[in-house]
C-alpha cells in the first residue's frame, strides 16, 4: 500500500533508484509521525481487507469439495494463513532500527533490491488488479439481485452487462478522489457491510432450512470437468485470505518501543481479525452447503430467495462493501499509474493526467468484467495466480531466506510443507480457473 501523500520528487530526475529511495525514506517519515495504531485498530483493517467478497463463493467451493474434504480445506487454509501472517509480524522488524513497512521492502531485503522486487511486487499488483475486477462483476451482479428483488423481478428487463457498468460509473466518480484519506468513510462502510452479509448469508441460509431434495454428492459432470472445478474450488478457498498484502503497511501504523515492539500489538489484532474471518467464513461455508448442497450458486446470495427483504438488504451491502474494497485495492494501482507517467514519460502531475489515467484503468477492469463474469472462474484463477503465494507460501519462502531455520529443524519442515502444498494449490487453482474460464466462454453470451 502506497502513502497518499507520495509525490515524485526531484530525485525522480537523477534515476529510478534514487528516486525510489527517496520516495520511500519520504513514506517512512510520514509513517512515524502519524504511528498511533492499536491492536483494535490493526483488526479493523486486517478484517476490512480479508473479509470480502470471496466469503460468498464458499458453499459453492465446498460443493466440489464435500463435507470431509471440504471441512480439511478450510481448517487447513484458515490456519496455514494465520501463521504466515505472523512470520511477516514478526519479521517486520527483524533488522534494529529499520521497519519494513512494505510487502515489496521485505522481498528485497531477503532476495536483494531487483529479484525481490520483481518476486513481490508484481504478485501484489495481481491481487489488486483481481480483486477489482472480481468486486466489478461481484457488484454489478449484486445490483442487478437487489434491484430485481425491490422491483417484484422488473429488474431482469436489463442484461446483466448493463448493472455491472452502472456499478463500473460509480468508480470513474470515486477514482477522482486524491487519496487514501478521501475515502475512509467508505472503507469503513465496507468493513462493517462485509460483516454484516456474511452474517445475514449463513443466518438466511439457516433460517430457510435445506432444500426438500438437497444432496450432498459431488456435482454431475464428467471427470475432467469435476477434477477441474475442484482445482478452482482450491482457488476460490485461497482468494479469501488476501488481507497479507496490506499486513505490513497496517503494521507500519503501531508505535513499537524495545519494551512494546509492534509484534506484540500487531499480532493480537491479527488474531482477532483471524477470529471475526472464521465466524464469517465457516457458517457460511457450511450452512449455505447444508442448505442448498450441490445446487448452491456460486453466490451464496443468489441462491438465496427469501425472505426477500433481508436477501436483499445483504445484496445492497454486498454493493456497499465492493464500493470501497475496489477503492481501497484500486488507490496503490493509481499512484504508481500517476508516478510512472510522471516519471518515466515526463507527463505534468495534473488533475488532467489523473482524470485520464484513472477512468482507462476503471474503464479497463469494466471491459473485462463485462466480457468475463464468470465469478467463481474469477475466483479460481486469481486465487491461484497470486492469493495463494501471497498468503500461503510467499511468506515462507522468505522466512527461510532470512531466518534460515536449521535443516530437518519443526521451523524448516514446517515452511517447506506449506511451500509444497501452496506452490500445488496456486498450480492447480490457477489451470482449474483458466480452463474453467474458457470452457464457461464457449457457451456464454458475451455483453448479455
Amino acid at each position: 500500500m502506497v502513502s497518499q501523500n507520495d509525490s515524485p520528487s526531484p530525485a525522480a530526475e537523477l534515476n529510478p533508484t534514487s528516486a525510489q529511495k527517496v520516495l520511500e525514506e519520504e513514506w517512512e517519515e510520514e509513517t512515524a509521525a502519524n504511528r498511533h495504531g492499536t491492536w483494535w485498530y490493526a483488526a479493523f483493517h486486517y478484517v476490512t481487507a480479508m473479509v470480502g467478497a470471496g466469503v460468498l463463493s464458499l458453499p459453492y467451493a465446498m460443493s466440489y469439495f464435500g463435507w470431509g474434504p471440504g471441512v480439511l480445506v478450510l481448517v487447513l487454509s484458515w490456519g496455514i494463513t494465520l501463521y504466515t501472517s505472523w512470520q511477516l509480524i514478526q519479521l517486520h522488524e527483524h533488522v534494529p532500527g529499520k521497519r519494513f513497512s512494505r510487502y515489496h521492502e521485505l522481498g528485497q531485503y531477503a532476495f536483494g533490491p531487483k529479484l525481490g522486487l520483481w518476486v513481490v511486487l508484481p504478485q501484489q499488483l495481481i491481487v489488486q488488479l483481481g480483486c477489482d475486477i472480481v468486486y466489478m462483476v461481484t457488484g454489478g451482479k449484486s445490483l442487478e439481485k437487489f434491484a430485481d428483488i425491490i422491483s417484484s423481478g422488473a429488474g431482469t428487463q436489463f442484461r446483466q452487462s448493463f448493472w455491472i457498468c452502472i456499478f463500473g460509473a460509480i468508480h470513474v466518480f470515486l477514482s477522482q478522489l486524491p487519496n487514501f484519506d478521501s475515502v475512509a468513510g467508505v472503507s469503513l462502510a465496507a468493513a462493517i457491510m462485509s460483516i454484516g452479509y456474511s452474517t445475514i448469508s449463513w443466518v438466511a441460509c439457516l433460517a430457510r432450512g435445506r432444500l426438500p431434495d438437497v444432496s450432498y454428492g459431488y456435482r454431475k459432470a464428467s471427470e475432467t470437468d469435476a477434477m477441474f472445478r475442484v482445482f478452482s474450488a482450491l482457488g476460490q478457498t485461497s482468494f479469501t485470505y488476501a488481507g497479507h498484502v496490506v499486513l505490513l503497511e497496517v503494521q507500519a501504523t503501531i508505535p513499537s518501543s524495545p519494551e512494546k515492539p509492534s509484534k506484540v500489538t500487531m499480532w493480537r489484532g491479527s488474531v482477532f481479525a483471524y477470529l471475526v474471518a472464521a465466524a464469517c467464513y465457516f457458517p457460511t461455508a457450511l450452512i449455505g452447503y447444508w442448505a442448498f448442497g450441490q445446487d448452491v450458486d456460486d453466490n451464496v446470495l443468489i441462491s438465496l430467495g427469501r425472505p426477500a427483504l433481508l436477501v436483499a438488504a445483504a445484496n445492497l451491502m454486498v454493493v456497499v462493501h465492493v464500493i470501497g474494497s475496489y477503492q481501497v485495492y484500486a488507490m496503490p494501482v493509481f499512484h504508481m499509474m500517476e508516478t510512472l507517467l510522471v516519471e518515466k514519460f515526463g507527463f505534468a502531475k495534473t488533475a488532467r493526467l489523473r482524470l485520464i489515467a484513472r477512468t482507462t484503468y476503471v474503464v479497463l477492469t469494466l471491459l473485462v468484467a463485462v466480457t468475463f463474469p464468470f465469478f467463481a472462474d474469477l475466483l479460481g484463477f486469481f486465487g491461484g495466480l497470486a492469493f495463494a503465494p501471497n498468503s500461503f507460501f510467499l511468506p515462507c519462502i522468505i522466512w527461510l531466506a532470512i531466518k534460515k531455520p536449521r535443516r530437518f529443524s519443526l521451523s524448516w519442515l514446517a515452511n517447506w510443507g506449506c511451500i509444497v502444498l501452496g506452490s500445488m494449490v496456486a498450480f492447480v487453482s490457477m489451470m482449474g480457473g483458466l480452463r474453467n474460464i474458457i470452457v464457461d466462454a464457449s457457451t456464454y453470451h458475451f455483453f448479455g
